[in-house]
């Protein structure tokens, strides 16, 4: 229920014109988020429901003890009871858990599940803000926080949470990019959560946590992204087999001085390219020429 509130403007102890004039008064009327204008509890049900609560009252005694059947309810843990008597919710708000005692023909339960409740976001077709068509789908995570206006406000908070996160998931999609889509997935699952709370909080419904499954690209976008990766893929292996080459001549440059400036080196290498040969199994035939051969042949030619 709202509550008015007055508040006078206080005078200064030492201002003597102030004090002349009449104290002016500020009506404030703070509004209870819980408060629905539908909700009467002030208000009489009538001649007419009193004579309906006495009846019912003289029935359950005289069918004692079957009547027990029909007014004994149970609310579990997770669940409070909404209970509304001749159309009005009963003052208290939501009774549970336990056990209640009901009056048969006047008397309505509605029992209301507190616990998480998800969904699938079914797949959403967007086009992004670089025209690119995208389907993404989604998973909610909402619990009833309020069963009071949950019941009075919204006829199916599970089905109307269910629409606003797909229109929500649209809108919020409409406004990025594919990379962004693809590399700030939690950014847009935070954002859609906000939008979806403040949406969703007249319904008595917190949502507590969204997150986005699955980004699905057309045919063509993903034949195209993966060629662009694989020609990306191809340029950098060739930039690393030339950087590759490139050091390795420099290498053999570098040996080809050594063995240059020390003829033995030369020999070394020699027959140490022989041991390598003999350790392979094959049938390859060496018929080594001394390298004092060839030193007597340069002078020669």
């Amino acid at each position: 229920m709202a509550t008015a509130s007055s508040f006078k403007d206080e005078t200064h102890p030492f201002a003597a014109e102030r004090s002349a004039h009449p104290t002016a008064t500020t009506s404030v009327r703070i509004a209870n988020p819980g408060y629905d204008h539908r909700q009467s509890p002030n208000e009489g049900i009538g001649a007419c429901g009193w004579a309906l609560v006495i009846l019912s009252y003289v029935l359950v005694v005289i069918t004692f003890p079957f009547s027990l059947c029909l007014c004994i309810k149970v609310v579990q843990e997770y669940e409070r009871a909404v209970i509304l008597r001749l159309g009005r919710i009963l003052p208290g708000g939501a009774k549970g858990p336990g056990l209640f005692f009901i009056l048969p023909c006047v008397d309505t339960i509605i029992k209301v599940d507190l616990r998480t409740a998800t969904f699938n976001v079914p797949p959403q077709e967007v086009l992004t803000r670089d025209s690119v068509t995208v389907s993404v789908d989604a998973v909610v995570y909402s619990r009833v926080f309020n069963p009071i206006i949950s019941v009075t406000n919204v006829k199916n908070t599970q089905y109307a949470t269910q629409l606003l996160a797909q229109t929500s998931l649209r809108n919020i999609l409409g406004t990025k990019t594919l990379q962004e889509i693809l590399s700030d997935r939690e950014t847009i699952a935070n954002s859609m959560q906000v939008h979806l709370d403040e949406g969703t909080d007249p319904w008595g419904v917190k949502v507590e946590r969204v997150e986005i499954k699955d980004v699905r690209l057309p045919q063509s976008m993903q034949r195209s992204m993966a060629a662009e990766a694989e020609a990306s893929r191809e340029a950098r292996a060739k930039v690393i087999a030339a950087e590759g080459e490139q050091k390795a001549s420099r290498q053999l440059k570098e040996a080809a001085d050594v063995i240059a400036e020390s003829p033995i080196a030369l020999q070394l290498r020699y027959l140490q390219t022989l041991t390598q040969i003999s350790a392979e199994k094959n049938s390859t035939i060496i018929f080594p020429i001394p390298i004092e051969l060839l030193n007597l042949v340069k002078p020669r030619v």
